[in-house]
């Protein structure tokens, strides 16, 4: 390694050196439940066909019990954002691995499509509320120069997640017999709960978090659930909610029929396309990192138009290319699809932790997050309907457009900002014009 690259690598993980054992600590434990959390929610899409198979269910039932568990996340989410706001970010972090946890554990125990319908959606209300907290307690404690790189980082987890998940899908549920692999797969949801046993209540909450609080109790008064839809937060909280969609809904849209669209359109075993979105995840990971580290200075709002454009390119090209099931291709193209599908997502974090006030930015920041992965649904309940009046892979794509063609609106209309300050209720003012940054923040 050379003089230049070695001091190059020094500078882009100075942030971390600069932070302190509970920072660091805290970090990685978010960072660990955001992987698991992913791996959580995406193994129920590797596990469609064995869950057809098994329980005999629909591939339409199939949609309806994904997109029930992302309306269940809304409201979930949105209660745990609230209460993160209200009693601590730590403590509930705490509850919501524990509770999605247990309902992954308790999914593998189904025998029918309503019995699992109705776990999934207790499950939901969990994990929906994870990464908004998550990300506000890491997104406070960091400082503002550094919030892209380590919320980014922290978000590079869900590529894995979904490596994972594709690896319970695949491999390790084939070790079983197709009735008992799928189960298998959901039982090992347990294992996150472990996490809780490293967050510290109370101690873990970020210093902003506790000046606002003692604000609070000073004055008497403390915001509502409904506090983000006052005049002063409505609009930001409406076009967060629908950014959030539109990613969400664009990559749902092609990641969760990847499987079943690779059997019968590119003629690949439920193993092999299960490695093929493993390969996915892996192009992912380094999208997530790479967005981390330029959001910081291009602006959040230039990596979303950036990354959204190139997943619409890619995802064409990897849907529609002539190579049937030829891995030589799929494989590379994969990655590359991969890095934009999951790099789109890594400046949600220091991006919604920026636009929300202190007292409300859980319920904020979880509900605009969530929301989103609620309408989300909506796109994954269309593709097979659209898929009876033309292919899969065109159904697909169709409404990955559509998704992307809703986030890149937010992104003119919302204020940028990267470096800026941690803003409270007290000090909001109304947003810079769309084509102003606001003021930095001094380095913590």
């Amino acid at each position: 390694m050379s003089v230049i690259q070695h001091g190059e690598r020094i500078r882009m993980m100075s942030w971390y050196r600069e932070s302190d054992k509970r920072t660091r600590r805290v970090f990685w434990t978010c960072g660990a439940g955001w992987v698991m959390d992913a791996a959580d929610a995406q193994v129920f899409q590797y596990l469609i066909p064995l869950l057809i198979a098994s329980l005999g269910i629909t591939l339409t039932e199939a949609g309806s019990i994904a997109s029930a568990s992302y309306f269940a996340a809304a409201i979930g989410g949105w209660l745990g954002g609230w209460l993160c706001d209200r009693f601590g970010r730590a403590r509930i972090l705490q509850l919501t691995i524990l509770w999605f946890s247990v309902f992954s554990f308790a999914s593998g125990f189904a025998e029918t499509y309503e019995q699992l319908l109705v776990i999934r959606i207790l499950h939901g209300l969990g994990f929906g509320a994870e990464w908004a907290v998550g990300a506000v307690l890491i997104g406070e404690m960091i400082a503002p120069q550094h919030r892209g790189k380590a919320l980014g980082i922290i978000q590079s987890g869900a590529p894995i997640g979904s490596g994972i998940a594709a690896l319970l899908a695949g491999p390790v549920a084939a070790a079983f017999e197709p009735d008992l692999g799928w189960r298998v797969a959901f039982w090992i949801g347990l294992l996150p709960a472990i996490l809780i046993f490293f967050v510290r209540r109370g101690s873990d909450d970020s210093d902003v978090f506790k000046a606002a609080r003692a604000r609070r109790k000073l004055q008497h008064r403390g915001p509502g659930i409904t506090a983000i839809f006052n005049s002063k937060m409505v609009r930001i909280t409406l076009l967060a909610s629908l950014l959030s969609l539109g990613v969400q809904g664009a990559a749902y849209s092609v990641a969760n029929y990847l499987t079943v669209f690779m059997s019968p359109e590119r003629g690949l075993t439920q193993s092999a396309a299960s490695y093929c979105v493993l390969v996915n995840s892996f192009g992912g990971f380094f999208g997530c990192l790479l967005n981390a580290y330029v959001s910081d200075f291009l602006g959040r709002r230039a990596v979303f138009r950036l990354f959204g454009l190139g997943f619409v390119m890619m995802a064409s090209v990897y849907l529609f290319g002539p190579w049937g099931g030829d891995i030589r291709f799929l494989i590379p193209v994969g990655m590359i699809y991969g890095f934009f599908q999951f790099g789109m997502y890594a400046s949600f974090g220091p991006y919604f932790t920026e636009l929300f006030p202190t007292e409300v930015r859980g319920s904020g920041q979880a509900f605009a997050y969530n929301s989103g992965r609620a309408g989300a649904a909506l796109f994954i309940m269309g593709v097979p309907l659209l898929a009876t009046l033309m292919p899969l892979s065109a159904a697909m794509a169709t409404l990955g457009i559509v998704g992307i063609a809703c986030a890149l609106l937010p992104t003119l209309l919302l204020p940028e900002t990267a470096g800026r300050a941690l803003p409270s209720l007290d000090d909001l003012e109304e947003p810079a014009p769309s084509g102003q940054a606001a003021a930095p923040e001094p380095a913590q």
